[in-house]
């Protein structure tokens, strides 16, 4: 049986629900420390979802459902401005343990780790959003069970481009073969999928549950947990219920089967 040499993992939504009322709450209280009237309802923050990275979804809130409000000489310095702010927020929600991990995650961690697969992290949002997610959730120290952590700039084109993943393969010198991809959003699984891996497992949300998963090895509501079994919306569910290493080999092997 061949087993990953590596997992992947997206951050947000992914590892904890952090979209709705984490991100989503730590915008808004930016908005309004910066004396803005905007309020990001459930809803819109959905639809705002389409676009990838916080910056990013501030611009496409302007252009698409703001275009009356006055923009500044420095629009980019602005939105930046309300970005860190919103980071600021948003660790400081963390930091108070508001964002929980999904079922599963740190079971699956510890089990990785305890039998030396390599973990690595490929995400849009900020270096520090994961370091807060990480220490509020983890152990201490837990940031250096991850081998290599790919997040916020460091490329230029964010997911569904593929590069972010790219980087991550290139900096564990690993191929795309030998890992697989976590991810919980269309955009995810389309950056992962154009990055050549082809071992991609998908744990939906309340904003993601209707995407198209047509690239994905396995749908899943959550990782699972012998209290709180993970159920498949497509593919094959795990046998007890959670998803393991055996699992994953089993997802791994029936792949090079079909080659």
């Amino acid at each position: 049986m061949y087993r990953p040499q590596a997992l992947i993992f997206d951050v947000d939504g992914t590892l904890a629900d952090t979209e709705r009322d984490g991100h989503r709450v730590a915008f808004n209280r930016a908005f309004g420390e910066a004396g803005l009237d905007w309020d990001w309802s459930v809803d819109l923050y959905g639809r705002l979802l389409n676009v990838t990275g916080g910056k990013e979804r501030i611009q496409y809130f302007l252009d698409e459902f703001h275009r009356s409000f006055r923009r500044p000489e420095d629009l980019n310095g602005f939105i930046a401005d309300l970005h860190r702010s919103k980071t600021r927020h948003y660790m400081r929600m963390m930091a108070e343990g508001a964002i929980p991990l999904r079922p599963g995650v740190r079971r699956l961690l510890e089990e990785a780790r305890a039998a030396g697969v390599r973990l690595a992290i490929a995400t849009t949002t900020t270096p520090e959003n994961v370091t807060a997610l990480i220490g509020s959730t983890l152990p201490a120290g837990a940031a250096g069970w991850f081998e290599v952590i790919g997040a916020g700039d460091i490329v230029e084109r964010k997911k569904p481009a593929p590069d972010i993943y790219s980087w991550v393969l290139q900096q564990m010198g690993l191929k795309p073969r030998e890992v697989m991809a976590f991810e919980d959003s269309a955009h995810g699984v389309t950056a992962a999928h154009q990055a050549g891996i082809s071992q991609i497992v998908v744990t939906v949300n309340d904003y993601t549950r209707s995407q198209d998963f047509a690239d994905a090895t396995v749908v899943l509501d959550h990782l699972g947990e012998r209290a709180s079994p993970a159920k498949a919306l497509a593919g094959e569910a795990p046998q007890d219920g959670v998803v393991n290493l055996s699992y994953l080999e089993t997802l791994f092997n029936a792949e090079r089967i079909a080659v």
